[in-house]
């Protein structure tokens, strides 16, 4: 389920060992959230650079919550996806020599960023993905169907329910569907990343966890000009661009870790009431980054020769459906694989880049641990899709959403959180509780009534199941 640069992946590498694939698509092919992402995929390819340094700058940056298992396979692995990527046809950018341009991005230690077309990273590889997908025998591909349900037989996946009411019996799911940071009223993402994949697993019984990590852009354009919220690319400041307060000077370390940039920017808008602060790109080449500086002149903003107004919003939820190393949820025959899952690899603070790294890492591990799953009797599953399956959850209201950014934005407290577990929408309410157990201030999570960091959180993830309160584990 989902097209965006996980699924495609998956579904890819699952054909790759044997499987017969069905690839459900609510958009068109190339129409995914993962087309806006303008990061590229971090990974150790430099001769400065080593899997064990990125392991360092990702544990550092995920403020002492990163199942370091996870982040291992990621460091150690990445590497490989990069090369796999350029074997489908994924061309990244290289240097004169034809070597591959490495990116700096904020709390990275050394170049490892590696993009295509500068911030048309996502872009680039939708497009090529989609088009190897759909020439591949082994992958049918349904296009504009929705999955709407699970099927489960005792404590296994079996299937999925499509809205059109037809259903599909299978070994394994690999559910595919993108975040939930659409989920508050500023945000970086595409209205349709409201967690639905999220809710799916839930109601099936899987676990979520970390919903309370949510990361906030430091750099998200501010203003009436069609441009609100657009996410102007942390390699900007890679490449010399400067945020500068009122006075025009600089406020912060432009390349520490997204939460202490995000806390900084905010504190500025506090102590001057200004709605914005501003992004100096005017000593950056605009031919590294052609789409942005198109979508700012667009909007009537030149970056050659103005400062760009920038705010923070919602922007990456480290949270999910939780699973283990192979991408497996805690639901026999279920598996999850970029933004919509947690491995525990992100902490309380992704480090830039890694989650585009990790729909292929996690994407090739997802697919050899679905291909050997038991294949279900497609008359049990007849059976059970026949029983009628639970409801849909509601739209997202524009009040869900303001609730959440006034409530559980980049600073919340227990008297706010409470008001969101009455919530009408389910992830909202998920979300609310999740926050109010991690009594502790930690990475993107800030609690003004609890402002430490608290040991006994350590290495602790916040989970939620079906008819249970949210608990607390610590993950090998």
């Amino acid at each position: 389920m989902g097209a965006g640069a996980a699924g495609l992946y998956t579904a890819l590498r699952a054909a790759r060992e044997g499987a017969r694939v069905t690839l459900v698509s609510a958009t068109p092919l190339a129409e995914s959230s993962s087309w806006f992402a303008q990061g590229g995929l971090a990974a150790a390819l430099s001769a400065q650079d080593t899997p064990e340094l990125h392991l360092r700058d990702t544990i550092v940056a995920g403020r002492g919550a990163v199942r370091e298992s996870a982040a291992r396979v990621l460091c150690e692995e990445a590497p490989e996806a990069v090369r796999d990527l350029t074997r489908l046809g994924v061309r990244f950018d290289a240097d004169h020599d034809g070597r591959l341009a490495l990116g700096l991005e904020g709390g990275h230690s050394t170049r490892r960023i590696v993009h295509a077309g500068g911030a048309a990273t996502g872009r680039r590889l939708v497009r090529q993905l989609s088009a190897v997908v759909a020439e591949d025998p082994s992958i049918d591909v349904l296009e504009g169907r929705r999955v709407v349900g699970l099927v489960v037989d005792g404590e296994r996946c079996v299937g999925v329910r499509l809205g059109d009411g037809g259903v599909i019996a299978t070994g394994a799911v690999v559910l595919a569907t993108g975040g939930a940071a659409a989920l508050w009223a500023r945000t970086t993402n595409p209205s349709v990343a409201t967690g639905g994949g999220l809710l799916l697993a839930y109601a099936a019984g899987a676990a979520l966890a970390d919903l309370e990590l949510v990361q906030f852009h430091p750099t998200a354009v501010v203003g009436n000009n069609g441009a609100d919220g657009f996410l102007v690319t942390e390699a900007v400041r890679g490449e010399g661009a400067l945020l500068l307060d009122a006075d025009g000077e600089r406020f912060v370390d432009e390349l520490a870790p997204r939460d202490e940039v995000a806390r900084a920017v905010q504190r500025q808008m506090a102590v001057t009431g200004a709605r914005s602060v501003d992004l100096d790109m005017r000593d950056v080449d605009p031919a590294l980054f052609p789409n942005v500086v198109a979508a700012l002149r667009q909007a009537g903003i030149d970056p050659e020769r103005e400062l760009v107004p920038v705010a923070p919003a919602a922007h990456y939820v480290m949270g999910g459906i939780a699973t283990n190393l192979e991408a497996h949820s805690t639901l026999a025959g279920l598996h999850a694989v970029g933004e919509c899952s947690c491995t525990g690899l992100h902490g309380a603070n992704r480090l830039a880049s890694n989650s585009l790294s990790e729909c292929f890492v996690f994407g090739a591990r997802a697919a050899r641990s679905a291909v050997a799953q038991p294949e279900p009797d497609p008359a049990v599953v007849a059976e059970l899709a026949g029983a009628p399956g639970p409801e849909r959850p509601p739209a997202v209201s524009q009040t869900s959403r303001e609730a959440l950014w006034r409530n559980a934005g980049l600073e919340r407290d227990a008297h706010g959180l409470e008001q969101l577990t009455a919530d009408e929408h389910p992830l909202v309410r998920l979300i609310a509780r999740s926050a109010l157990t991690r009594t502790e201030s930690r990475g993107a999570h800030q609690r003004a009534d609890f402002p430490d960091r608290d040991p006994r959180f350590e290495g602790r993830h916040v989970t939620v199941r079906a008819a249970a309160e949210p608990a607390l584990e610590l993950w090998t």
